[in-house]
């Protein structure tokens, strides 16, 4: 009987130790109060400032609505007859809601082949490589939230196809998303945050 009870409480140690905090700071409004939870959060918002030149409030602004600062977060099932479950809508995932074509291809033109979307240093890493495509490719500047975040929703030819066009709540969210990057940026400035 010792042996099975060593075994099962080492077994319970390490299913422990494999997860992560992945729940969302408490205050998603505050971004003071966001950084203060999470520090972390905020050293990689401004690693990736330095890297890319993005903005910590427009990193912020994207993943509240990505993801609402869940580090697992997934998009819903869908559902056969409204009961039989069909898979998820799409294969994003994480921080950034990173899809898996998009993230392998991230991860290998980073050579960052052990880069994990529920990291929220390889989210926002992520996020400030494709931003700088989205520049690159359409000429949308990187602190451009309500176009950023467009190219980053309909992909870069959706965005040069004009596909946002003909969706009245995508331009709405686009919109929130910038209003939400002013309200971050003047409470970053204000905020004691270290």
């Amino acid at each position: 009987m010792g042996r099975i009870l060593r075994a099962a409480m080492i077994l319970l140690l390490v299913a422990s130790c494999g997860g992560g905090n992945y729940s969302a700071p408490r205050d998603l409004d505050n971004a003071c109060s966001i950084v203060k939870e999470r520090p972390k959060y905020l050293k990689a918002f401004e690693r990736t400032q330095r890297k890319y030149g993005v903005r910590p409030e427009v990193l912020m602004a994207m993943i509240h609505q990505e993801s609402k600062f869940i580090g697992n977060a997934r998009t819903p099932h869908k559902y056969a007859l409204a009961v039989i479950p069909m898979g998820r809508q799409s294969s994003a995932y994480g921080y950034s809601q990173a899809l898996d074509g998009t993230w392998d291809d991230y991860k290998r033109e980073t050579g960052n082949r052990r880069a994990k979307r529920d990291n929220i240093n390889h989210a926002t890493d992520f996020m400030g490589w494709y931003m700088t495509k989205t520049r690159n490719k359409l000429g949308i500047d990187m602190n451009d939230v309500r176009n950023q975040y467009l190219a980053y929703h309909d992909g870069h030819a959706g965005f040069a196809r004009g596909t946002y066009r003909e969706k009245a709540w995508l331009l709405a969210v686009a919109d929130r998303v910038q209003t939400r990057a002013v309200t971050y940026g003047v409470q970053l400035a204000t905020c004691s945050r270290r």
